[in-house]
């Protein structure tokens, strides 16, 4: 109540204070193009996807957008398309030649790079609401693109934060056999090496194939896994790599060691959590909840955010010009309040938005990275993720 009650003071304050405008409103039209590819279903029918999944989230920002714009002269219309990968840059295309100026994508790393290259040269901005590979922060940069998810890098790190803190710094590491999984792997190892973590032992789980939510699926890999993880070297905690959503959700309570399991399942590192109720996040999700009908989800929230990006811009600067949004947002100026515990602002060397992580098992917040011991001369979120002087980035 407290939280809400400081919200609503801060809206009113900041409403009585903006000015009218009589002059002609300022049109942002954004474009929100989600590139469709066939995934496996998940391991549990709780986890399938909405068919609104992100565009709900931008009904929300578009709604917030408005709310202050009404008051600044500012009108805000979103667009949105679900296109197949080689169908995107056409949609893309069709976007921009309608008046869009700012894109915000939801799709995998080569559907990023691919439509950034495609839009160079254009008057557009694009965001990244999806893509966590770390690659696109780092030999992969686009000047014209910002990043509003989380890198692997960061949520690894927010992780590995707060099992250093628990004092548990033997980790046995379970990697998938696809491409992602080894990514997530990477990262992992990466934040082991720098925060203090010892991975005593590596194991790939390789999927096989087959069934994965009739009897046959998942009782084969229920069995499989009390085997699997015995006569293991001494570890403190299970870590796994399975973003491909293979073995992770069966690791708990089927372990032969009894330790507490994490990574891709049990204690998650996630961009959001519906049970998160701190920093007035409360009102948020009731007023997620009202349009959607559901909960949020973690690409809702950063669809949503990536709108509030382009909202906040567009407010300070009294433009709907990209270039001009772009500026300001990677300045020292800009500042968000993401219902998170704290204000965030982007990284410009790779324009990547600081963040807190969240550490979540399946009901609660667990915990927020980074963790209060881990501090940084510039930002203490700059412990998460790629720092400026690892920054391989050339954003020209």
């Amino acid at each position: 109540m407290k939280h809400l009650l400081q919200y609503c003071l801060f809206v009113l304050s900041a409403v009585v204070a903006m000015p009218s405008y009589a002059a002609d409103p300022i049109s942002v039209k954004v474009g929100i193009l989600r590139v469709e590819r066939e995934r496996p279903l998940p391991l549990s029918r709780l986890d399938l996807p909405p068919d609104d999944l992100g565009f709900a989230g931008a009904t929300l920002g578009e709604n917030d957008n408005n709310t202050t714009g009404r008051f600044l002269g500012q009108v805000y219309e979103t667009i949105t398309e679900t296109a197949p990968p080689e169908e995107a840059a056409a949609a893309m295309d069709a976007m921009i030649d309608g008046g869009v100026g700012f894109i915000v994508m939801m799709g995998n790393a080569g559907d990023v790079i691919d439509l950034s290259d495609h839009a160079a040269g254009r008057d557009v901005l694009l965001l990244n609401a999806q893509a966590e590979d770390n690659m696109l922060r780092t030999d992969e940069c686009r000047a014209n693109l910002l990043h509003v998810a989380s890198s692997r890098a960061m949520m690894a790190d927010g992780l590995a934060q707060f099992l250093m803190w628990k004092r548990w710094r033997k980790w046995l590491l379970i990697v998938g056999s696809h491409p992602e999984d080894e990514a997530w792997a990477e990262a992992l190892r990466r934040a082991a090496s720098r925060f203090g973590g010892k991975i005593v032992e590596e194991r790939v789980f390789k999927d096989t194939g087959g069934a994965r939510r009739t009897d046959t699926g998942h009782v084969q890999v229920q069995k499989q896994i009390p085997v699997f993880t015995q006569r293991a070297k001494k570890h403190d905690v299970v870590i796994a790599a399975d973003e491909s959503d293979v073995f992770a959700g069966y690791l708990p309570y089927h372990t032969w060691d009894a330790r507490p399991v994490a990574g891709s399942a049990g204690l998650r590192p996630v961009g959001w959590h519906p049970g998160n109720e701190a920093w007035g996040a409360t009102q948020f999700q009731r007023r997620f909840e009202k349009i959607a009908n559901r909960r949020v989800r973690t690409l809702d929230f950063q669809v949503w955010l990536a709108l509030r990006v382009i909202g906040e811009g567009v407010t300070r600067t009294s433009s709907a010009d990209p270039k001009a949004v772009r500026d300001y947002v990677l300045g020292s100026d800009f500042e968000l309040g993401i219902f998170k515990g704290t204000k965030v602002n982007f990284r410009p060397w790779n324009q990547q938005l600081r963040s807190p992580v969240l550490l979540a098992n399946d009901r609660m917040i667990v915990s927020v990275s980074p963790q209060k011991e881990y501090l940084h001369q510039v930002s203490q979120l700059d412990t998460l993720g790629y720092d400026e002087p690892e920054s391989r980035c050339s954003l020209n």
